[in-house]
């Protein structure tokens, strides 16, 4: 049997975990900012495309046996791509025509993160801001997740960029 002193012991331990989770971010945004040398139509038209957004998807870097399979129409709001590895579907869900489309990501149980690519024609260029909204609701391994996520998935984001520059070099 647990003395007065053993349980107040317990109690505040479970005080101080229960503290700590409630401070842990229940939700994450990640945003990445790059001048495109190319006009925002033809990066909008790279973004509407499955085909156009596996130029520069950072994803394949980084997994050799990444897998995408296309699903539904070529260029318009409910196209997207299944892929594996971690598994999970990629959708287009809004777009403004050379200005924003917006993807949902669903990668089942570790949640439907929103992913917005803002187009502002800049100079002769475009800047690109890649934005990625994350909402973890009660579950700690995410909130935890949400402490760490712009270090892990800012770089991931950058490279994407980059890599979009690249695919759009001779497009102006």
């Amino acid at each position: 049997m647990l003395s007065n002193f053993q349980v107040l012991i317990v109690m505040g331990i479970l005080l101080v975990l229960l503290i700590g989770f409630v401070a842990l971010p229940a939700s994450k945004k990640i945003v990445r900012k790059s001048y495109i040398d190319a006009t925002p139509e033809n990066v909008y038209n790279l973004l509407v495309s499955t085909e156009g957004f596996q130029t520069f998807n950072p994803y394949k870097d980084s997994d050799s046996n990444l897998k995408i399979m296309p699903f539904g129409p070529a260029t318009v709001v409910g196209a997207g791509f299944k892929f594996n590895g971690k598994e999970g579907t990629q959708t287009i869900v809004d777009l403004k025509e050379n200005e924003f489309v917006i993807m949902e990501i669903d990668l089942g149980s570790m949640g439907k993160p929103k992913q917005t690519l803002f187009l502002s024609a800049k100079d002769k260029g475009t800047l690109v801001t890649w934005q990625v909204e994350m909402t973890f609701g009660v579950n700690p391994i995410g909130r935890l997740f949400g402490l760490f996520a712009d270090g892990v998935l800012g770089k991931t984001y950058e490279l994407g960029l980059t890599k979009m520059s690249s695919a759009l070099l001779f497009t102006k």
